[in-house]
């Protein structure tokens, strides 16, 4: 990486578009990419490297979802040492900081200048259809179609904001937002602001609101909690010493594992811990999970102490890992007495919620995205609707998915690990011939 973040403007890449003879609707490719974020820009690469003719498709600009989906003040929750597309790491003078929701996007502006890939923006894909006899495929588009003898699906697993049905049942006079749409407390009207889920994104909010002078209630789910720093060192550092963010899919329980939430911890203010207990502290009211809402009611389910109890267990299980990671290893960490905090166990538990008496005005809905892959017209998908593949290659050759959540490891869909994901999908393409 050889610029400087603060160099680079954010948009500044977005201007320039490779227009070879693949770019032109109608003609037929090695390779299409759909997606123009940090999985499509990692699959660019490696097939660059590979020498391998291919086109990247976006529909909007390239890393829309950093441009337009983060609140003002976001930052990532990992370090700027994780930044590690492939050719691209970060070596900027701050590796144990957080990149701001700006700075991200510059970041992904300067790859783009790095890499200097096929890109046509603007494109929107319609379908994906296996050829006639199952050779290649119809990519069809908003501006045309491409005939492909790959696939690449680099639109990553949250595609479309998570709002349950019955939102729709709420009186029409409370403002009704998804993260994705969230700013900051002064776009919001006067008023208190319920917040619908506690993984990071509900968390971040949900501090923000209160220190801003709001009055918040916030609906908790199961989501874990880490401390930000652990015996000397961000959480995030001790994960990747002990090999948790090498764990693969196949590890896990269960297959409906690949979607739980992210543990709540922030970057913002040089990083630092979330704690639903310290929320309370703080004067937010903590709910348990929202269950329906008619007009201004809500109901939520009888389940807040369970959910601060599996909250803690995370917590305590992560640093008991850290521990015996340091012990067996003879490691020279400092040790850390850990504050415990209980004040969330001291709440009312309230299953009903009028909005109108409680003074709330807004509703933030932090429950995540959800995926929809109906325009891939192969039959690849299992139960979930989830993609059927071996990191990321499906048993129809050619078509390949990256940058999806547990693609292969924890990792997958992050800066950090979307690159060895790319690499394994380009060396099984090319393996093709």
């Amino acid at each position: 990486m050889t610029e400087k973040l603060d160099q680079v403007p954010i948009g500044g890449a977005q201007a320039e578009e490779r227009q070879d003879s693949a770019g032109r609707a109608g003609a037929g490719v090695d390779t299409v990419i759909i997606g123009g974020g940090q999985a499509g820009l990692a699959a660019s690469y490696h097939l660059t490297q590979a020498g391998r003719e291919h086109i990247v498709l976006e529909k909007d600009r390239v890393g829309e979802a950093w441009r337009s989906q983060k609140w003002d003040s976001f930052t990532l929750v990992t370090p700027n040492w994780w930044l590690r597309l492939p050719g691209f790491a970060y070596e900027g003078d701050d590796p144990d900081g957080y990149l701001t929701r700006d700075e991200v996007i510059r970041y992904v502006d300067a790859y783009v200048r790095h890499l200097n890939p096929p890109l046509r923006l603007g494109v929107e894909v319609t379908s994906v259809e296996a050829g006639d006899n199952g050779g290649g495929f119809t990519v069809q588009t908003s501006v045309g179609q491409w005939e492909a003898a790959n696939v690449i699906v680099a639109t990553g697993t949250f595609q479309k904001p998570k709002i349950p049905l019955y939102s729709r049942h709420l009186a029409p006079h409370l403002l009704q937002l998804h993260t994705s749409r969230y700013r900051n407390p002064q776009e919001l009207p006067p008023g208190a602001v319920l917040v619908v889920g506690s993984g990071q994104s509900g968390c971040q909010i949900t501090e923000e609101l209160y220190q801003s002078g709001r009055k918040v209630y916030l609906a908790t789910g199961s989501a874990p909690r880490a401390p930000r720093r652990y015996r000397g060192k961000d959480f995030i550092w001790w994960m990747a010493q002990t090999g948790f963010f090498d764990r693969t899919v196949d590890q896990l329980d269960s297959p409906a594992q690949r979607f739980a939430a992210n543990p709540q911890v922030t970057g913002k203010d040089g990083g630092h811990t979330l704690n639903l207990h310290q929320f309370a502290l703080d004067g937010v009211t903590l709910l348990g999970r929202m269950k329906g809402a008619r007009g201004t009611k809500v109901w939520m389910a009888d389940d807040l102490m369970q959910n601060l109890s599996k909250s803690d267990g995370a917590a305590t299980r992560l640093m008991k890992r850290i521990d015996e990671h340091i012990a067996k290893n003879g490691l020279d960490a400092p040790e850390e007495e850990v504050p415990e905090l209980r004040a969330g166990y001291d709440s009312e538990v309230l299953t009903t919620l009028d909005l109108d008496a409680a003074g709330i005005t807004s509703v933030i809905w932090a429950i995540g995205y959800t995926f929809n892959y109906r325009w891939v017209k192969v039959p690849v998908f299992d139960t979930f609707g989830y993609p059927v593949q071996k990191r990321g290659v499906t048993p129809h050759p050619g078509l390949y998915f990256l940058g999806l959540q547990w693609l292969h490891t924890v990792k997958s869909a992050l800066f950090a690990g979307v690159g060895d994901d790319a690499a394994h999908i380009v060396a099984r393409l090319t393996a093709r011939d």
